[in-house]
Parts: C-alpha cells; structure tokens; sequence
C-alpha cells in the first residue's frame, strides 16, 4: 500500500520536456519578476582532492609530497620539464591560470569560463571540523553550523513561503531530498520521469488523502509536491540543443541533474535555490587514473550548465564544495586519505572571475594542518554568506550560520 510518507519520502517529481509555464504560473511569477537571481550548490561527495584539481604548480614540495600522482606542471610553448614525481604530459598535464595555479587537464572546459572572468576559484577553503568523518563533516558543512539541526543552510537562507511563493522556489536535482534543502520552507526533489511513476487513481487518492490530513506540515508538503508536479506536466516541451544534451549526457549523474535543473530555471518557474551532487571523489588508491575520468565528467557538467543558460547566467550562480580535502602526501597506494582543505568553485556571469582566492598556506612541515593536511584558510561559510546575500537577498546570516559571522568580504561577486 502506498502512503502519504511512503510517497513524499521514496518519490521524486516527473520530469517532463519544459518550455514556457502556463499563464496562471506566469502572472505569479509575474508579481515579483519572473527571473530571479539562483542559487546552485553543487556537494561533491566523498572528499575531493583540491590539491590535484587545482594544482600549485609553483610549490615544489607538492610535487616532492606525490612522487607518483602529482600533476604534470603546465607547457609554456615548447617542451615542458618534467618535474621529479609528476607523470608526463599529455596524460596529467594541468592547465595554466595565473602563473602559480593550474586547472586539472581533465577540466579543460572550463578554461573558457576561467578567460571571460566568470570562474573564480577559493583555495585552502573548507570546514574547520576537524572530524575526518564523511558523515560527520557532510553534516556540518550541509548545515551550516556545528550544532544539531534538522535543517540545512541552503533552506534557513530561502525568503519566507508565502502566497504566489512558486512550489519550486526550491529544487535538489536526484530523488531524495538533501540535508541542505530541509527545513521549514518549502523544497522539493526533481529526477526525470524513469524515477516517478503512478497511476492517475493512485495520485488522485494520495492528494486526497494529503488535503484532508490534520499534520498541517505534512498537508502543505503534499500541496506542494503535487502543484508542482501539475507545473512541471502542464509545461510545453522544449525545442533540445542535442550537442548540449549529448554533452550533458557525457557528463554522467551531475550533467543528468544540471540538465534538470537549467530546464525549469529557464521557464522561469519561480526557482531560487538549487542542489546537485556528485558522488566518487574517496580516492584512497589509484587516484590519478580515477581522478581524471571524474573530473572529464565534472567540468562537461558545469560548462554546458553555462552554455545552456547562456545570458540567464547573469542571473545564476554556481559554487561548489566538498567535505573536507586530501592529505598532502601520497599513500602507499598512490592514492590519498582525508585530510583538511580543499577548493571551491564559484561560476556565474557576474562573478569577479580569472581569480584564486583566499590565502594560500603553503605545504612546508610546519604550515601543513596537524603536520599532513593543506590548511583551511577560508571558511566555507565565509564563500556562501556573500552568495546568499546578494543571490537571495538574505542579510539575517547569523539566521543562515548560526554562531558564524563572517568577518570580511572575499569581493567574489560583482554589485
């Protein structure tokens, strides 16, 4: 028998080819303009390894740290040397940004964000849990706040639910709901139409028996998930780019979920808040050959998200995170373990971009983190606070982190 809990908790909303929204959702819109600034969090599950995504070329050591995974350094016209314990190019060669940073090969489409100033990147940034738990850190940094809560920061910094508020004012790209989108205000859960079926009775008796509950909360949640079901199945489908959806579909479980979520941002359906998350990234052995075909999907995902959305990436920005960083050094399976710091992206049209930011600590003994880890020079909650406030115009951040308030301003946006 399928219940109500059943429902909202194993079922995610069909996902239907998306055009222009319906003439009773455009004048909802309408009321507080139809294109609203978004925000996109992308959660790269597992502990990414900052140190070999964005490679300090110009430290030495790193490469002295990875005599078998360390990053070819960037060519300057000829030959490059290669320097002791990097593999050769072309099969680990990094890409050049400022002279001292360079992108993973593997990221080369992003380059191109990188050189019209709409990439920024965040070094030695992360968590300052020191747990090295993947559910442990996972909680603190989709929450907000070392404390326990129930709900994540991504829904706290979300404007109040009210009338017109559109049902999908907030949306995580997969089937189940992230602890980053719980909380009071209204989110919902959007995968494609393989994830979500039922019968027309079946949905008729489940909405019914949502509208008559006495669990006010559970009833508003039931509303929700079914207004936006309609929105979504009431949308006309959508002339397809089909390089874009062969590159999306390129890009494995992330491109499947950017491709969602550019959809219903470009119907100007009311969303403000989006989540995606990509998982993969323990890497504990082997980490160069596994590495490299994550990061091939990774950057595919986030440069045709970009190209998809084209001008509406004024409006749009993207930041990435992940739990924690890598150790240093190398294990004895040529892979890494957790460790501490590690890198943020922040892509959108009017990000300060073709900048790494952040105060970057250096890899000798004594500047590593408890003598093994990059250290966390910039908080993560120092990143989003920023976004937050000038993408949702949430300035209450104490309410968004509560006990941090960041201290300075990183300038990654532009006013």
């Amino acid at each position: 028998m399928v219940t109500r809990r059943l429902f909202l908790r194993g079922s995610a909303i069909a996902m239907a080819g998306i055009g222009s929204a319906p003439v009773w959702l455009r004048r909802a819109a309408a009321a507080e303009g139809a294109k609203k600034k978004v925000l996109v969090a992308i959660f790269q599950r597992g502990a990414a390894d900052g140190l070999n995504i964005v490679v300090p070329f110009f430290e030495k050591r790193y490469y002295d740290l990875r005599p078998t995974i360390a990053v070819q350094p960037p060519t300057t016209g000829g030959p490059s040397t290669v320097l002791p314990g990097a593999l050769p190019a072309p099969q680990n060669a990094s890409i050049d940004l400022d002279g001292r940073f360079a992108l993973h090969s593997s990221l080369q489409p992003l380059k191109a964000l990188w050189d019209k100033q709409q990439l920024a990147i965040v070094h030695a940034a992360g968590s300052p849990d020191p747990s090295r738990s993947h559910f442990e850190a996972q909680d603190f940094m989709e929450s907000g706040t070392p404390g326990k809560t129930g709900d994540g920061w991504l829904n706290r910094a979300l404007p109040p639910s009210g009338p017109g508020t559109s049902p999908l004012q907030a949306i995580s790209a997969g089937a189940h709901l992230p602890r980053t989108l719980r909380g009071v205000r209204s989110a919902i859960a959007v995968n494609d139409t393989q994830s979500f079926q039922m019968g027309s009775d079946a949905a008729v008796i489940l909405e019914d028996m949502y509208a008559t509950t006495a669990d006010a909360r559970l009833a508003r949640t039931g509303k929700d998930a079914f207004e936006a079901m309609k929105m979504i199945r009431s949308l006309n489908a959508a002339a397809f780019n089909t390089a874009l959806a062969q590159q999306y579909a390129q890009a494995g479980e992330l491109g499947r979920g950017l491709q969602q979520v550019a959809r219903l941002i470009k119907a100007d359906v009311g969303v403000e808040a989006a989540f995606a998350e990509v998982g993969g990234w323990d890497h504990h052995g082997q980490e160069a050959g596994q590495m490299s075909n994550l990061l091939r999907q990774f950057g595919m995902a986030l440069a045709a998200f970009c190209q998809d959305l084209g001008d509406r990436m004024e409006d749009v920005v993207l930041v990435t995170m992940s739990e924690f960083g890598r150790t240093a050094q190398e294990n004895g399976n040529n892979g890494t373990d957790h460790g501490h710091g590690s890198v943020m992206m922040v892509l959108g049209g009017t990000v300060r971009g073709g900048l790494v930011y952040g105060n970057w600590p250096g890899l000798q003994p004594e500047q590593l983190y408890e003598g093994r880890d990059l250290a966390v020079t910039t908080d993560f909650r120092e990143v989003l606070s920023e976004l937050v406030s000038a993408q949702l115009g949430q300035k209450n951040l104490s309410e968004v982190f509560p006990g941090y308030q960041p201290s300075t301003s990183l300038g990654l946006l532009r006013v």
